[in-house]
């Protein structure tokens, strides 16, 4: 049997491994702390559409690709773990100004124009839809966007992972000459670039608040609401128990610790689109690296006829990875997915170095 060593356990990293099993590899997934990483910390969002901006075409289609695979996905995916993982149907991004309003437009005409229905409503169709929003919003965009839990996703996949027979190692990957497999999967985020120099993923620190539901409390919107307040983008997504506000950005390097003024801008931003959210408890404040690249696309493919790349998701991690998935099986087949094609990580000189698999180190 053809083995294969999944090295990451976030959300690409088992699905990966879940996928792989189930088509006949041997996996053995290795990750110290499975589910732990940026996956935790995620909103959960699936909005490519609504995020879509003149000139981003790639980005666009390929967020597009990856949402259209998500029923599919999802549905296989609760088969083989008994969970459900959507929580929200729909995304509305509201404007508080007239600059903001008219940014609406300009995505709702761009995305459009490429064959993406997307509906602009005025003050009066943003408060039918979400009645206890701001009164000061003044128009939203309405997307056919869903949301995810994060966290039930990570658990799914576990657990599908699991009875599809993955072997999980508890242990870090210092060094990929240690592997004996046939082929390797690097999925291990931001982390990636210590195992393979060169590739360009760098970490974006990111602050995440959940807020929890009290008795008497407005009642939480039922979709994605997403807004620009003062320049900065916040995020609010629908849980069973509460709200998901996010999520700041910062060129911070491995740095994950909360600070108190990204607590304070996440609470205010929210507060002006969702007056009643200071009600809510604040549950948790987290924050995680989120995998960046130079071009908002992830690195997705071979860099060697033995190693592939999957990593580079940025912000998009939980979007992306139904397409991520399909295209690192189609590799490991031979027969690579055309809708992956803009993220070959060899578009970049420096993505590829000379192979590390020959270097000292091992497995601990």
């Amino acid at each position: 049997m053809r083995t294969l060593a999944v090295v990451g356990g976030g959300v690409i990293g088992l699905g990966v491994a879940w996928r792989a099993a189930e088509a006949g590899w041997s996996v053995s997934l290795f990750d110290p702390a499975v589910g732990t990483g940026a996956s935790w910390v995620a909103g959960g969002m699936l909005a490519p559409l609504s995020e879509g901006w003149p000139g981003e075409d790639l980005v666009l289609a390929f967020g597009a690709a990856s949402l259209a695979r998500w029923p599919d996905f999802a549905a296989r995916l609760e088969k083989a773990s008994g969970v459900s993982v959507f929580v929200a149907d729909s995304t509305l991004t509201v404007a508080l100004d007239a600059a903001d309003a008219a940014d609406l437009r300009t995505v709702a005409d761009w995305v459009g124009g490429r064959g993406h229905e997307l509906q602009v409503v005025d003050r009066a169709g943003v408060r039918a839809v979400e009645p206890m929003l701001a009164r000061t919003v003044r128009a939203g965009l309405h997307a056919p966007e869903p949301a995810i839990d994060n966290r039930r996703l990570l658990a799914a996949l576990r657990q599908a992972a699991e009875t599809a027979g993955v072997r999980f190692h508890a242990e870090s990957v210092d060094a990929l000459a240690a592997l004996p497999h046939d082929r390797i999967v690097l999925a291990a985020g931001a982390a990636v670039a210590r195992l393979w120099p060169g590739l360009p993923v760098r970490p974006v620190k990111g602050e995440i608040l959940r807020l929890r539901a009290r008795p008497g409390v407005a009642p939480a919107p039922s979709r994605v609401v997403r807004a620009r307040v003062h320049g900065r983008a916040v995020y609010l997504v629908p849980r069973a128990d509460g709200i998901v506000v996010g999520a700041t950005q910062y060129e911070a390097g491995f740095d994950t610790a909360v600070t108190v003024a990204g607590v304070r801008d996440l609470i205010a931003d929210a507060e002006a689109i969702f007056p009643g959210i200071g009600e809510y408890e604040l549950a948790e404040a987290n924050a995680g690296s989120r995998p960046g690249t130079p071009d908002n696309l992830p690195l997705l493919g071979p860099l060697t006829d033995r190693v592939l790349a999957a990593t580079g998701h940025g912000r998009n991690g939980m979007l992306t990875l139904p397409l991520t998935v399909d295209a690192v099986l189609a590799q490991l087949a031979g027969t690579p997915l055309p809708e992956a094609e803009p993220a070959d990580p060899q578009r970049f000189s420096t993505a590829h170095p000379s192979s590390p698999l020959s270097s000292a180190g091992g497995i601990r």
